[in-house]
C-alpha cells in the first residue's frame, strides 16, 4: 500500500513509522525545515511499544497527478485549509483519505474537496510529543487507531489489511462516526473544563463542586451527540466519566497547553462546532458555551497582541 502522511509531527510520524514496519510504502509530506532535519537525523520514535529509527521518504510538495492508495491526515484543525491544497495531487479516483483530526467539522471540508466516498472516518488514542531534537516520544502504552468507511466501500476490504498489519492496536469499525462522537464528547469536556479552569483534572475535582461540574459538562456533550443520532453507549460513557473525575489525575487537554504557551487553539473546530450543533438541536449547554466564550476571548486577545 502506498501511503502519504501529511506531516511528520508527533501523531503522523508515529503511525507513519508503524505503517513502514508493516511493509507499506510511506511518504511524508512535510515543511522544508522538517524535511531537512529528517534527512539529517532520520525519523526516530522512542516508545515503550518499540523504538523506530530510519531514513524515510520525504516530500515537500506532491508532484502533479501522483495518486496514493491512502492519505493519512494528521494535521491540526487550524491547518486544514492548507492541508487540503497540499494533498490534492495525491488524491486520485481510488485514493482514500483517513483523517485523524479531533472533532468532526473537518469531514465536511474533506467531503467538499474530494467527495464523501473517498473520505473515511478515523480517530486515534495516543499520547505522543515532538521533542526538541526532532524525535517523537510516546508516553504510555496506548497506541490505538480506529478507522472505517462511512458508507459501503469496496476499497475498505482492499486497504484494511495493510492498516491492521501495523504493530499497534488497530480497530476497523462499522460504526466509525459513533466512535468519533465518543471521543468528541470526551475531548470537548476535557478541553472545556481544563482550559476554563486552567488546571488538570485532579486539581478540578479536588474542589467542592469540581466533580459535579465535570459530570455536567460531559452530560451536555453526550446530549448533543444523542441529538445528532450518535448516543454514547453506557460502557464508553462510564469510562469517560471515570477518567474525567479521577482524583489526583494530571490529565489536561492539549488545548490548555496551547493556551498556556500563548499559541492558537482548536477551539472553533472542537468547542465552537459542538455548541453550534447544540443550538441547532435546541440542546442547552451552558458549561460548554462558557468554555467556548472563555477561549474565544483568549483568541481575540492573542490576535490583538
Amino acid at each position: 500500500m502506498r501511503v502519504l502522511v501529511l506531516g511528520a509531527g508527533a501523531t503522523g510520524a508515529y503511525f507513519g513509522a508503524r505503517l513502514i514496519q508493516a511493509g507499506s510504502e510511506v511518504h511524508f509530506l512535510v515543511r522544508t525545515a522538517r524535511a531537512e532535519a529528517l534527512r539529517r537525523d532520520g525519523l526516530r520514535i522512542n516508545s515503550p511499544q518499540g523504538n523506530f529509527s530510519a531514513s524515510v521518504n520525504l516530500l515537500t510538495q506532491v508532484p502533479a497527478q501522483l495518486p496514493f492508495d491512502l492519505v493519512l491526515l494528521a494535521c491540526k484543525a487550524y491547518d486544514l485549509d492548507a492541508a487540503l491544497a497540499a494533498i490534492a495531487p495525491a488524491v486520485g479516483e481510488t485514493t482514500r483519505v483517513l483523517p485523524l483530526l479531533n472533532g468532526l467539522r473537518h469531514l465536511g471540508a474533506l467531503d467538499l474537496a474530494f467527495g464523501a466516498q473517498r473520505v473515511w472516518g478515523g480517530l486515534c488514542h495516543i499520547s505522543v510529543a515532538l521533542q526538541n531534537d526532532g524525535s517523537v516520544l510516546h508516553l504510555g502504552q496506548l497506541h490505538r487507531l480506529t478507522f472505517g468507511a462511512r458508507s459501503a466501500d469496496a476499497r475498505l476490504d482492499e486497504l484494511a489489511p495493510a492498516l491492521q498489519a501495523m504493530p499497534a492496536e488497530v480497530r476497523r469499525s462499522d460504526s466509525v462516526l459513533t466512535a468519533m462522537w465518543e471521543k468528541f464528547a470526551f475531548l470537548a469536556s476535557l478541553a472545556g473544563m481544563t482550559s476554563q479552569m486552567r488546571a488538570a483534572v485532579g486539581e478540578i475535582v479536588a474542589t467542592p463542586d469540581g466533580v459535579e461540574l465535570m459530570r455536567r459538562c460531559y452530560a451536555e456533550a453526550c446530549a448533543i451527540a444523542a441529538a445528532e443520532g450518535h448516543a454514547i453507549a453506557t460502557p464508553a460513557c462510564e469510562e469517560a466519566k471515570t477518567i474525567l473525575t479521577a482524583a489526583g489525575s494530571p490529565l489536561k487537554a492539549s488545548m490548555l497547553r496551547d493556551l498556556q504557551r500563548g499559541a492558537v487553539t482548536e477551539c472553533e473546530h472542537i468547542l465552537g462546532d459542538l455548541i453550534q450543533r447544540a443550538a441547532a438541536h435546541g440542546v442547552d449547554a451552558p458549561l460548554l458555551r462558557a468554555a467556548t466564550t472563555h477561549l474565544r476571548v483568549y483568541e481575540r486577545s492573542r490576535l490583538a497582541g
